[in-house]
């Protein structure tokens, strides 16, 4: 399930990034790798605020659904 679908409190391991190569690109240089965990702080109007590693990453909507868990 996307990203976007998760629970604000909620820890997910990364399945897998889609989209294309300079986005998934993009997002791996923020955190987001396949493996990693992911955890939902905040969600609002379907942008999220996630911890990735020792980081704290807004995203929009349309970002987080690239991100699997």
């Amino acid at each position: 399930m996307p990203l976007t679908m998760a629970k604000p409190g909620e820890e997910a391991t990364i399945l897998k990034i889609t989209g294309k190569d300079e986005v998934r690109q993009h997002l791996a240089e923020l955190g987001f790798v396949v493996g990693g965990m992911v955890t939902v702080i905040s969600e609002m109007a379907g942008n999220l605020i996630v911890q990735v590693k020792a980081s704290r990453v807004a995203l929009d909507r349309s970002m987080a659904n690239r991100i699997m868990i």
